[in-house]
C-alpha cells in the first residue's frame, strides 16, 4: 500500500508545471536523437547529462529518461522511411518495415512500430513496478561477496549472451577493466597507472568515455562512408492509425512473446539489439505465412519494435534494484545517479523512495505522451533527413566538446573526448562490441573493492563465494553462464555448418552500442 501511494505521489510530481514539461522537451529531443544515425540513446543521454547537474534529481532523471524513451520511438521512423537504422537495435525494423514503405503504407508501418513499442515499454514498466521493490529487498541481504558474484554474473551474462564473437568481448571487457583501474586505488590509496599526469589521479570519468566512444566514433563513422539520405514520405493520419490499431488483437500472441523476449533479454542483460533480432526470429518461426517476411508483414515490425522497448525498459530494473546496468543507456545514468548523489541498489527504494517511484511515474506518463506526439510528429522529424550531414555533424560534436567540458571544466577532457572517439571508431571499424567496454569502465573498479574486501574477510579464501546460498547460486549462474558460452563457442568451431544454418534463420547481427 506504501509503494502505491508512492506511485501516486510519483504521478503528480510528473505532472507537474516543470517537470510535465522537462518531460515533453525529452521526449522531443529524444526522438531527433533517434531519428540521427551519427547519435542514439546512449550518446543522446551522455551528451546531455552534464546539462542536468544543477537540476533537482527527480526532474533530471524525468529529462534523461524521456530522451532515452524518445530515442526508442525516433529509431523507427528512419528504419521504415529511407532504410537506415537510426538505432542498433532498429535494424530489424528495417526488414520489413521498408518495404511496407515502398508498398505505400508507411503509415500502417509507423503506427505498427510506435503501437509495438508501446506496448513493449509498458510490460517492461509493469515489470519494474511490481518487481523492483521485491528484488530490492531481497538484495538488501547482499554483502561484499554478494556484490561481487552480481558483477560477476552480469560480466559472465555479456560474454554468454552477447552475439559477437567471445574473443572480442573480453577483450573489449579487458580494455575496460583497464581503463576502470587508473588512478587512485580507494582499498590502498596508490596510485594507478597515472605515469606522473596530475589530470589522471580521478582516473577516466565515465561520460568524456562515453561521450567519445559513442558520438564522436559515430561521426567519424559517418564522415568515412559519406552518408546520404532518400526515403519515402512519412505521413500518418487518423484513419490509418485507427485502421492499424484495429488489426492489433490478431497479433497478439506475437506482442507477447516479444514482450517476454524483451524483458528476458533486459535483465539478462542481452541487449535491445539482441532482443530485436530474436523477437523478429521468433515472430517468423511461429507465423503460417514465413515467406511473406522481408517483404513486408506487419508482424515483421511489430516483433522487433516490441522486443527492442521491452528490453530497452527492462534493462532498468536491475540498475534500479541492484546498481547493475542492464544496458549503455542505462550505465550513463547508473553514473548520472552517483553524480546526483544518489546510490543504486536496495537502499534506493527505502532512502529516495520519492525519487524511484517518480521515475517509474515518468516511464508510464513517458511512453504514453511519447506514442501520441511522435504520431504526430513524424513529418517534421522525417524532414530533419533532408538537411545536409555536413550542417548536422559540426553542432554534434560541439555539443560533446561542451558536455565533456562541463563535468570537471578541464581542456583535458575534451582531448580525453577526442581520443575516446577514435577508440570508438577503431572498434566499429574491426567490430568490437563497446557496450562491454562500457560495462566494465563503469562497474570495474566497483567489482575490484567488492572483491577485494570479501577477499580481506576470508583471509584469501575463494571459498567465501560459495559461504551460503545466496552467493553460492548467483557465483554458480554466472559459471555455468561462461561454461555454456565455451560449449556454444567450441561447437561453432567443431560444427560450423549447424551454427551457419542458425544464425542464416536468425537474421544478420549487429554490434551493439
Amino acid at each position: 500500500m506504501d509503494d502505491f501511494n508512492a506511485l501516486l505521489n510519483g504521478f503528480a510530481t510528473v505532472l507537474s508545471w516543470h517537470n510535465g514539461g522537462l518531460m515533453i522537451v525529452g521526449i522531443l529531443l529524444g526522438i531527433v536523437v533517434g531519428v540521427l544515425p551519427g547519435l542514439g540513446g546512449p550518446n543522446g543521454v551522455a551528451i546531455l547529462l552534464p546539462l542536468t547537474f544543477t537540476m533537482n534529481p527527480t526532474s533530471a532523471i524525468i529529462l534523461l529518461s524521456c530522451i532515452y524513451w524518445g530515442a526508442l520511438f525516433g529509431g523507427a521512423i528512419t528504419s521504415i522511411l529511407f532504410n537506415i537504422p537510426g538505432e542498433a537495435w532498429s535494424v530489424a525494423t528495417t526488414f520489413d518495415g521498408y518495404p511496407l514503405a515502398q508498398q505505400g503504407r508507411a503509415g500502417e508501418a509507423l503506427t505498427s512500430a510506435f503501437t509495438g513499442s508501446f506496448i513493449g515499454a509498458l510490460v517492461g514498466v509493469l515489470m519494474i513496478t511490481f518487481l523492483a521493490p521485491l528484488v530490492a529487498k531481497f538484495a538488501l541481504r547482499f554483502g561484499p561477496p554478494e556484490f561481487f558474484a552480481v558483477y560477476f554474473l552480469t560480466f559472465a551474462s555479456f560474454i554468454g549472451m552477447g552475439k559477437e564473437s567471445k574473443a572480442k568481448i573480453v577483450i573489449a571487457m579487458c580494455i575496460g577493466f583497464v581503463l576502470a583501474a587508473v588512478g587512485l586505488d580507494t582499498i590502498s590509496g596508490q596510485l594507478r597507472m597515472t605515469f606522473g599526469a596530475p589530470q589522471l589521479l580521478r582516473g577516466f570519468d565515465f561520460l568524456v568515455a562515453v561521450i567519445g566512444l559513442f558520438g564522436i566514433s559515430e561521426i567519424l563513422i559517418t564522415i568515412e562512408e559519406g552518408l546520404a539520405f532518400r526515403g519515402k514520405n512519412g505521413k500518418i493520419d487518423l484513419k490509418v492509425v485507427f485502421k492499424t490499431w484495429a488489426t492489433m488483437p490478431r497479433h497478439f500472441a506475437t506482442l507477447l512473446r516479444s514482450s517476454a523476449i524483451g524483458c528476458w533479454m533486459g535483465i539478462t542483460p542481452g541487449g535491445a539489439t539482441a532482443a530485436s533480432f530474436m523477437g523478429y526470429g521468433v515472430a517468423k518461426k511461429f507465423a503460417r505465412d514465413q515467406d511473406s517476411f522481408g517483404k513486408g508483414n506487419i508482424a515483421g515490425v511489430l516483433a522487433p519494435e516490441t522486443a527492442a522497448h521491452a528490453a530497452g525498459t527492462s534493462a532498468l530494473l536491475p540498475m534500479l534494484a541492484l546498481g547493475i546496468p542492464g544496458s549503455a543507456t542505462a550505465a550513463v545514468l547508473l553514473g548520472g545517479l552517483m553524480i546526483w548523489g544518489l546510490q543504486p541498489g536496495p537502499l534506493l527504494f527505502v532512502e529516495q523512495k520519492d525519487f524511484v517511484w517518480g521515475l517509474i511515474a515518468s516511464m508510464y506518463l513517458g511512453n504514453l505522451s511519447g506514442l501520441i506526439i511522435v504520431l504526430a510528429t513524424v513529418p517534421l522529424f522525417a524532414a530533419i533527413l533532408r538537411i545536409p550531414f555536413s550542417i548536422i555533424a559540426p553542432a554534434i560534436l560541439v555539443v560533446c566538446a561542451i558536455g565533456a567540458f562541463t563535468v570537471h571544466n578541464a581542456q583535458f577532457d575534451i582531448w580525453l573526448m577526442l581520443a575516446f572517439g577514435i577508440v570508438g571508431y577503431v572498434f566499429k571499424k574491426l567490430d568490437y562490441p563497446l557496450a562491454p567496454l562500457v560495462l566494465a569502465l563503469v562497474l570495474g573498479d566497483r567489482a575490484e573493492d567488492a572483491f577485494r574486501q570479501s577477499m580481506l574477510a576470508s583471509r584469501g579464501g575463494l571459498g567465501i563465494f560459495w559461504s551460503n546460498g545466496l552467493v553460492g547460486t548467483i557465483m554458480t549462474l554466472a559459471v555455468a553462464g561462461l561454461g555454456w558460452s565455451l560449449l556454444g563457442s567450441l561447437r561453432e568451431r567443431f560444427f560450423p555448418r549447424a551454427a551457419v544454418t542458425e544464425s542464416a534463420g536468425g537474421g544478420a547481427t549487429q554490434p551493439q552500442g
